[in-house]
């Protein structure tokens, strides 16, 4: 017993200093970030202006984004010499629906189609949308961009370039939020500030391994090979496993540096909770490990453990005050440098208090299984899978329907071939 409470007491002496590890580790992580940064922008950008093959945007919709209208169009004054835009939606009676009708009466000279079917293909419903919509693709490349997404005239120009390497599968681009409101600005800063230096460092470490729903572009033949819609249609972070599946059948993923611009809605701090908490569990169960070696990122909450524990010594706040510049650095970096965003660069001084929601947010996150989607409430099982059945029916003739079309396509390729 004696022996035991000696243990205990030199536990007790030693616990303050281990939040002196975890400042440690933030540190070296965002010394990680700076670097992954400098070397994305070191990588050369070149375009060649005689490679501008035809393309087909496929946009999924459902309901109303801000500033639907500025967003859609914005894909319909690319310079660009041949694309056509596929806007797929679901529901008939969606308001979006009288949006896209609009667009094309406004923009007579540019190919733009509208698809409206309830054909499911799985639990996912941008997936859905994305099927159908698959459907009317008249080319080969394919780029897919959410719908509360704006980008400008140079977009599908400088984004298509990457794939001039024929061992490039996917891709991809990085984003930047346009808030309005109190709570949207600081959701967006989270992103610029948080979630997308995981991407420059996963980049860094493993290279890019995986795609983000701001836009993935691809072949056909791509997605075919990976057994089409289909086989993304039952997971939640359907972006992220578009972008994986093809590095498995040696296909490289590029990271763009063109930087779309995303209309961020949130309005109530109720909504921004149900994003974390969706985007949380869905990387816990997707990435478990990944998610869990997010501990050693919190530097902010790491300093303040290390000042409460050990009662405001002079080494706790000479530590505090490294791990805060480093941090705060890191942000203006990624503001400035990177993403070039005035709204990250107006509120830096709001990112420790971030960091504390965000760890709050992050540890919730290993609790439950239960998400809400766009009002639909989804279960998530391991892998990222989805388990709920949504409210829509599936049809189970055209269960397979969209692998058959991948297939049939590669057959074809094959033979040309």
């Amino acid at each position: 017993m004696l022996l035991a409470l000696k243990q205990m007491e030199r536990i007790t002496d030693y616990a303050p200093f281990l939040p002196l590890l975890f400042c440690l580790s933030a540190i070296v992580y965002d010394c990680l970030v700076l670097y992954a940064a400098i070397d994305f922008l070191a990588q050369p950008t070149e375009a060649n202006p005689d490679f501008h093959p035809p393309v087909s945007i496929l946009k999924p919709l459902c309901g109303l984004d801000r500033n639907t209208y500025a967003n859609l169009a914005s894909f319909c004054h690319q310079n660009y010499p041949t694309y056509q835009i596929i806007f797929g939606v679901q529901d008939p009676t969606d308001p979006v629906i009288s949006v896209v009708k609009q667009l094309i009466r406004d923009f007579p000279a540019s190919d733009l189609c509208l698809v409206v079917s309830d054909r499911a293909i799985g639990l996912n419903r941008k997936i859905n949308n994305l099927a159908n919509a698959f459907l009317e693709a008249k080319h080969d490349l394919l780029l897919i961009a959410d719908s509360d997404i704006q980008v400008d005239a140079n977009y599908v120009r400088q984004v298509v370039q990457p794939l001039r390497d024929p061992t490039v599968g996917v891709i991809t681009c990085t984003y930047r939020s346009l808030a309005q409101g109190w709570v949207a600005a600081f959701e967006a800063l989270g992103i610029t500030t948080e979630l997308v230096p995981t991407v420059l460092v996963s980049r860094l470490l493993t290279g890019m391994t995986f795609g983000i729903g701001a836009t993935i572009g691809m072949q056909k033949s791509v997605l075919a090979a990976i057994g089409g819609f289909t086989a993304v249609a039952n997971y939640l972070h359907d972006d992220f496993h578009l972008g994986r599946m093809p590095t498995h059948l040696g296909y490289r993923v590029v990271l763009s540096h063109y930087v779309v611009d995303h209309v961020l809605a949130t309005t109530r701090f109720t909504e921004f909770l149900q994003h974390q908490t969706r985007w949380n569990r869905g990387i816990r169960f997707s990435q478990p490990w990944g998610y869990a070696g997010q501990i050693f990122t919190f530097g902010t909450v790491a300093s303040a453990s290390f000042l409460l524990l050990s009662h405001g010594s002079a080494l706790s706040w000479r530590v505090s005050a490294i791990t805060l510049a480093f941090r705060l650095f890191m942000a203006w970096m990624m503001s400035t440098k990177v993403l070039h965003d005035p709204m990250a660069q107006r509120l830096w001084w709001l990112v420790p208090f971030s960091d504390l929601v965000r760890f709050g947010l992050w540890c919730y996150g290993f609790v439950g299984d239960r998400i809400e989607w766009r009002g639909q409430p989804l279960t998530i099982a391991a892998g990222g899978k989805l388990l709920d059945l949504p409210s829509m029916p599936l049809y189970g003739a055209s269960l397979t329907h969209d692998a058959l079309v991948a297939k049939q396509y590669l057959e074809a390729k094959q033979t040309k071939a």
